[in-house]
């Protein structure tokens, strides 16, 4: 997904792309502000591909765009099954969005599975593209279908496009020396083709990409490109598709500058890059690959140009122990997993907290528990990240709002483990990790200066003039401990798990000094500055709607629907879970009622709860997809009128 978009001006010269082709096209073309596209197949039919392909194009068009892949865990689930149903959903607009979509507008179904899985989410009058060629007897049987859903008249509430898609595939290629196996793995490129053709996306992009992609078998490469313009050709000449669809570009939703589509596990690793640019220090991801985690592994392992280290490590024990051992050694350190991670690296984060060294612990969270849902999305990890070490060992937490925040929730991680000396929690989710927007890449001189000054003498006189070095005397603002380089002269010091003493880090079984060492590590991290709450609240509501994480675009898209239709209803939301902003018991005393949608089942409620004692109200989901603004308006809805 790297795809550019330009400034408002470049975009509207999409739009005259647009006019042109309509100029010289002969079907009518219909003007749409929004659409939902889903692509559906198996998990070997490409539909991961065919969605990035779509979206890398619509970012270039200049729409506002989200977008939620929805795949099985198995590498290559059981075909024609329903568990092995591979999706990709696509909200694109001409206007500012924050979900990828409710229900929706268009389903590609490459086979039987693929339709039966995702057509209760349609609503009536939608379009379905469907492969007649994979309606056998025997794929429709598999998934339950005693009759033909193409012929028994369950489809007529739909706009149904009955299209070959594998026979057209193999037509457009018997020039090419395939097999009709390989001719038909092209199909996806077909359809892509087709849709590209039906909402006039750009085509230039994806020629190019295959080209690159398949740079060393040109003859792949050639066939694809041919299959993906047959798609296109398709639909131009055939008489069941007789109307194209314009979305205009979202001139007016982004600011001046230059943009990308980033998904968010992309932009989290920009982000660290970027952090430790700023910080001028060498970054070192030690990591164990874990779903869905390692896209952020595979992205920095690219970039050694940037003074990028990555180690894959044998387990996730390992992992964290070279990353925790590197912040040691003087780098940003950061280790990346999720949820059975954390699991494992609970002792070292611990280990963390005592040696009070910078360490940011990437959770990307996914449905648990144990191995759960790898693939599905969750946020139920924030009571793990609060707690789960033995003895008061307290770590901030940061969370991101959507994909593109990820790239500041990493900078703002860095922020607070280099400042403070402590390791650092960042929750991002599967739906944030996967999904994907555009993203104003920032100017240089936005980004925040992280530079640390090492220990470079002694910073302690002892009673008889002695000059020494101590690694636990602390700065008065932030209560961070000094952090030496090993093979300084003169700054040698222990490190390890046991107590230390107060000052001079030696080793400690002192009762008053543990309490005093506990209640420090606390303050240091209660002492932490975040930027207040905000809150939106237009007009004066009794009702706030709370959230974290990657429930802020359903939760935003929902209070909108609200307020379109009159509904007072406040919002703010947390980017900081741990120390919470100052204002944040402040604001909730404001509210008679106060609603925590979550995809746990009520962990910051719990959090609130005990904190503020705030009657906080609990609205939660745990089925490894996030929230449907719909939904949301509902519950949200009731909540006010109770």
């Amino acid at each position: 997904m790297t795809s550019q978009v330009s400034s408002p001006a470049e975009q509207a010269d999409g739009a005259v792309v647009g006019e042109q082709r309509r100029a010289a096209g002969t079907k009518g073309v219909r003007r749409l502000d929004r659409v939902i596209i889903r692509f559906a197949g198996d998990s070997g039919d490409g539909m991961q591909l065919t969605g990035d392909r779509f979206t890398s194009e619509t970012a270039s068009f200049g729409n506002d765009l989200s977008t939620l892949p929805n795949f099985p865990a198995e590498i290559r689930a059981p075909a024609g099954t329903l568990p092995g149903v591979s999706s990709f959903q696509l909200h694109f607009a001409d206007h500012d969005i924050l979900t990828p979509g409710d229900a929706p507008n268009v389903l590609v179904a490459m086979n039987p599975a693929a339709l039966k899985a995702n057509i209760g989410d349609l609503p009536r009058g939608a379009e379905i593209i469907v492969n007649t060629d994979e309606f056998t007897k025997r794929a429709m049987q598999k998934v339950g279908y005693d009759a033909s859903p193409l012929e028994d008249g369950s489809l007529d509430g739909y706009q149904l496009h009955p299209v070959p898609l594998t026979t057209l595939t193999v037509e457009a290629l018997k020039d090419f020396d395939l097999s009709r196996k390989e001719a038909e793995r092209s199909k996806n490129m077909f359809a892509l083709g087709l849709l590209s053709w039906m909402y006039h996306r750009p085509t230039e992009g994806t020629e190019k990409f295959l080209e690159s992609k398949f740079a060393k078998k040109p003859d792949i490469a050639a066939a694809n490109i041919a299959a993906f313009r047959a798609g296109w050709n398709f639909g131009e000449t055939t008489e069941d598709f007789a109307v194209s669809y314009e979305v205009a570009p979202a001139a007016k939703a982004f600011p001046v500058g230059t943009y990308r589509n980033i998904s968010g596990n992309l932009a989290l690793a920009y982000g660290l890059v970027a952090a430790s640019r700023q910080a001028d220090l060498p970054l070192f991801l030690g990591s164990y690959p874990i779903t869905p985690a390692s896209d952020i592994l595979h992205e920095l392992s690219k970039h050694k140009n940037f003074g990028v280290r990555t180690f894959q490590a044998e387990d996730e024990i390992a992992g964290i122990g070279a990353a925790l051992g590197a912040a040691f050694g003087g780098s940003l350190a950061v280790t990346t997993t999720s949820g059975p991670g954390v699991a494992l690296k609970s002792e070292t984060i611990g280990l963390a907290v005592s040696l009070e060294l910078p360490l940011v612990v990437v959770d990307i969270q996914r449905g648990g528990p144990s191995t759960g849902l790898p693939t599905k999305t969750e946020q139920a990890d924030l009571l793990q990240a609060m707690y789960g070490r033995n003895g008061e060992a307290p770590v901030p937490v940061v969370a991101p709002r959507t994909p593109a925040d990820c790239f500041d929730a990493a900078l703002e991680a860095a922020r607070i483990a280099l400042t403070y000396r402590t390791p650092v929690f960042l929750l991002s989710d599967g739906y944030l990790a996967n999904g994907s927007e555009p993203w104003r890449i920032p100017e240089l001189e936005e980004l925040p200066d992280l530079r640390v000054q090492f220990a470079q003498g002694p910073n302690h006189t002892l009673a008889d003039g002695t000059e020494v070095y101590w690694p636990y005397k602390r700065d008065a603002r932030t209560l961070a401990r000094p952090w030496a380089i090993p093979g300084t002269p003169g700054l040698e010091h222990r490190i390890g798990g046991i107590e230390k003493q107060d000052g001079t880090g030696n080793i400690s079984y002192d009762p008053a000094n543990h309490d005093f060492m506990v209640r420090t590590r606390q303050a240091k991290v209660d002492g932490i500055e975040v930027p207040d709450v905000e809150v939106d609240d237009p007009d004066q509501a009794r009702t706030l709607v709370l959230g974290w994480g990657s429930t802020y675009g359903p939760i935003t898209a929902a209070v909108r629907r609200l307020r379109a239709n009159g509904a007072e209803i406040a919002q703010a939301h947390l980017r900081h879970l741990n120390p919470f902003p100052a204002n944040l018991g402040t604001v909730l005393g404001r509210y008679d009622k106060v609603v925590i949608p979550e995809m746990n089942l009520g962990q910051l409620a719990t959090l609130i709860r005990a904190k503020y004692l705030v009657d906080a109200h609990s609205y939660n989901q745990v089925n490894g997809m996030p929230f449907k603004a719909e939904q949301l308006a509902a519950a949200l809805k009731e909540a006010i009128d109770g």
